[in-house]
């Protein structure tokens, strides 16, 4: 298919491409469905008469990282797909991009993705369709029913963030904090079941910010969501991600002790050791403060996997700032963690701060953080071997006869075994590498044993 002109004819297959965190592959999964239920078939990309990069502008160069995928869609003969940009990029910058980048037909934002159908038939009939809008959350309202489902889902119960961290976009490119009504995300959820989910992943951009309202219509925040979750019927496990220190509530951290389905692992993202840095951030909690908040789920669930986000270089950060960051991954004992070196965002308040961190400094930094984190992951690792538990089998292995699963913790494990995706076996752990482990088919499960 020529790029789309004025009298275009309308795409017939697509393909997405999504970026960075598990909001974009919940927004690229809807998507797919969306074109899926207007008659488009999936393709290759290469083959594809539309290819939607559905971005993300958390990560460095994230505009040059758009803008060199766009070149590549060229094809022999000068021929080139129908173009969507859509994501955070889109929303952000996508107008420019669209206008450096003529071979862009179409520009969507994440709150807008529910158009994408009428956005392409605009888009082949006057060469153009941007739509960066953000309404509230009334997309979901109009996707289309889940119908396609692997054995762990993602489910989106929340978007947007009012936290305005100074290094931060989301705000600016997801909008400020909304939260879907509990009985849209209950129905979503059994649709997913139906669908072979055997695993719910609640996701937001502050996930544990979501506020509803239960059967009784009383106010409930997501420690009630998930007890209402944990009522239906083919759930085995519920997970949530990513939450802010600040909204660990009571009734969520009870949750944890309470519902035997919600899985021992908790993303809680501190970002810095340093309170100084904390404060220049906007995070809005102190190192102490979230130390606590540790303790406290940790007195419910003793077993808990900790997982966190941290940013080296941020602008002024002190060896002592940089030091202290070092000490609470020891602290904490994290089981992972995702760690980055800071990249302005254009427009966010740090970018515009002073003393910013020599890049050599920064990847130094990184090197020694990511050593630290390698430790305890690896340590929290050892301290499986020797136990029986269960995985969620998600998929096969690359050998012949193995497949690979998640514990309750998070770990990928790979084992012999002829169970089908979506089974939960009882496996007994043999290894831990730094990044997965090893197991065995538990031949007779073993009850007081298993986690």
């Amino acid at each position: 298919m020529m790029h789309p002109g004025r009298g275009a004819q309308l795409p017939k297959s697509f393909h997405i491409k999504s970026y960075g965190c598990q909001m974009n592959a919940y927004d690229g999964e809807r998507m797919a469905e969306t074109l899926l239920a207007q008659g488009l078939t999936a393709a290759a990309r290469d083959e594809a008469d539309l290819v939607v990069l559905n971005t993300c502008h958390i990560r460095e160069k994230a505009r040059e990282k758009v803008s060199s995928d766009i070149g590549r869609l060229r094809r022999p003969g000068g021929e080139t797909p129908m173009i969507a940009l859509a994501g955070c990029v889109a929303q952000a910058e996508g107008e420019e991009i669209a206008r450096r980048s003529p071979s862009v037909s179409l520009v969507v934002g994440p709150q807008a993705y529910h158009r994408l159908p009428a956005l392409v038939a605009k888009a082949a009939r006057s060469g153009r369709a941007i739509d960066t809008d953000m309404p509230a959350v009334s997309k979901f309202e109009a996707l289309p029913p889940r119908r396609r489902a692997g054995p762990s889902a993602f489910l989106t119960v929340q978007e947007g963030c009012d936290k305005f961290c100074t290094y931060c976009v989301v705000p600016y490119t997801r909008g400020a904090e909304a939260s879907r009504p509990a009985p849209a995300i209950l129905e979503e959820a059994r649709a997913l079941v139906d669908a072979g989910a055997r695993e719910i992943v609640l996701l937001g951009q502050n996930v544990n910010g979501w506020r509803g309202a239960d059967a009784e219509d009383r106010a409930i925040g997501l420690g009630g969501l998930i007890t209402a979750l944990d009522t239906i019927p083919g759930i085995e496990r519920i997970r949530y991600t990513t939450s802010h220190p600040c909204d660990m509530t009571d009734d969520l951290i009870r949750a944890h002790g309470e519902v035997e389905r919600l899985m021992p692992f908790l993303h809680l993202p501190v970002q810095s050791g340093s309170d100084r840095i904390l404060k220049a951030m906007n995070r809005s909690h102190d190192v102490g403060s979230y130390s606590r908040t540790i303790a406290r789920v940790r007195a419910v669930r003793s077993d808990i996997a900790i997982s966190g986000d941290f940013i080296t270089g941020f602008p002024g950060e002190s060896d002592a700032d940089f030091e202290a960051t070092l000490g609470i991954v020891r602290e904490i004992g994290y089981a992972q963690a995702y760690s980055f070196k800071y990249s302005a965002r254009p427009g966010t308040p740090a970018a515009a701060m002073d003393h910013q961190i020599d890049p050599a400094l920064m990847e130094e930094r990184l090197r020694r953080l990511q050593m630290a984190i390698g430790e305890t992951q690896k340590a929290f690792n050892q301290n499986v071997v020797g136990r029986r538990t269960a995985i969620l089998v998600e998929r096969p292995g690359k050998r012949p006869g193995q497949v690979i699963g998640r514990t309750p913790w998070m770990q990928s494990t790979h084992v012999e075994s002829e169970a089908a995706m979506g089974d939960i076996i009882h496996v007994d752990i043999l290894a831990a590498g730094p990044n997965s482990l090893a197991g065995r088919a538990a031949a007779v499960p073993s009850m007081e044993q298993a986690a």
